[in-house]
């Protein structure tokens, strides 16, 4: 028999990328399925309303969740299994005949994009300026904000021209970060934004890879996360968030604001935050952290099962067992288990 569920405003019904193995009706209230368009780049966003349905194509083809589903209202929503679903169907003609009109929709949408991109050369998004800032701090001893910035690279650009050179990088600057004193680390002054050179200052590149205003700011409130100014780094990434005037760098620190407010100990509003975050950005690079941060914010507030829910759900994310957030998901989970 299919079942009722109950989603408060803001939870999430499922992920991109989740076995897909319900089809779901919205009775009341509405669903927001966000996704990445293939051939902009662009995140869309559908909503769902009451007697609709969603999440039919990944069931019937029995594919993972192509979109991430999110209650933006408090929701009743009726879930039905793949053979519940086809004798509703089998029965109601109407049901037949609306996905008939969506898929076909859908399909003229695809061949279209698909048409587009074949014309298309890919563009290669900037890195230089990251990895050159990583370098400056490096070069200057500022062990703990160059291990934070080579990190950074290395999620936002794992394959880049500069990946193998990080990742070297990263490893000197964690170990000579281990080995600075807790006081000298948190007694440094951030890095100024007017005082971070240009990748042209280190390197024989010319001035079109200098780094901008915004990425200054933003490598500014990175340094700002090192010493503990959690308030202050909040600050100015909502500000650079505000301004939306580079993309990337406003991506990024999309993801450094709930990060503050979880290091702030706004648990709830953390949740909040990244679960809008994830509708905006469904396929950000930083997502599976972003997922971490929200099960440690449910823990914090003694929603065990919940935690458990998104630690899960990280774990399917990737394959590399030796991943980073793989690993602190892992540990998270056991212990929270008690094992």
């Amino acid at each position: 028999m299919p079942k009722p569920f109950q989603y408060r405003s803001g939870s999430v019904i499922y992920f991109q990328g989740d076995a897909a193995e319900k089809i779901f009706i919205v009775q009341s209230g509405k669903v927001n399925l966000s996704y990445q368009d293939t051939e902009t780049g662009e995140d869309v966003h559908d909503l769902v309303q009451p007697g609709e349905f969603f999440g039919v194509k990944s069931a019937l083809g029995r594919y993972p969740r192509e979109e991430n589903a999110i209650a933006i209202q408090d929701a009743a929503i009726m879930a039905f299994t793949v053979p519940e679903f086809e004798a509703l169907a089998q029965a109601n003609t109407r049901i037949i005949l609306k996905m008939l009109k969506v898929f076909s929709n859908q399909l003229r949408r695809i061949h279209h994009q698909v048409t587009n991109l074949l014309e298309k050369t890919e563009e290669v998004p900037p890195e230089t300026g990251l990895f050159n800032v990583g370098e400056y701090y490096l070069k200057n001893k500022r062990y703990f904000q160059a291990k934070y910035v080579f990190s950074r690279y290395l999620t936002y650009h794992p394959s880049g021209r500069h990946a193998a050179q990080a990742a070297k990088n990263l490893e000197l600057s964690e170990s000579q970060a281990s080995r600075m004193p807790q006081s000298i680390s948190r007694s440094s002054e951030p890095v100024k934004p007017s005082s971070i050179p240009s990748a042209a200052a280190f390197s024989d590149r010319g001035p079109q890879e200098q780094l901008g205003d915004t990425a200054k700011a933003y490598y500014d409130a990175v340094s700002m996360i090192s010493q503990e100014k959690y308030q202050q780094a909040y600050l100015s990434f909502k500000k650079i968030v505000d301004a939306n005037e580079d993309q990337e760098y406003v991506a990024k620190s999309s993801y450094e604001i709930g990060r503050c407010l979880y290091l702030l100990n706004k648990y709830d509003d953390c949740i909040k935050y990244f679960t809008g975050m994830i509708t905006k950005y469904p396929r950000h690079p930083d997502l599976g952290n972003g997922l971490y941060f929200m099960g440690q914010s449910y823990e914090k507030l003694g929603r065990k099962d919940q935690a458990a829910t998104f630690y899960k759900k990280i774990l399917t994310m990737t394959t590399d067992e030796d991943d980073a957030i793989n690993l602190k998901a892992k540990r998270a989970l056991k212990a929270l288990m008690g094992e």
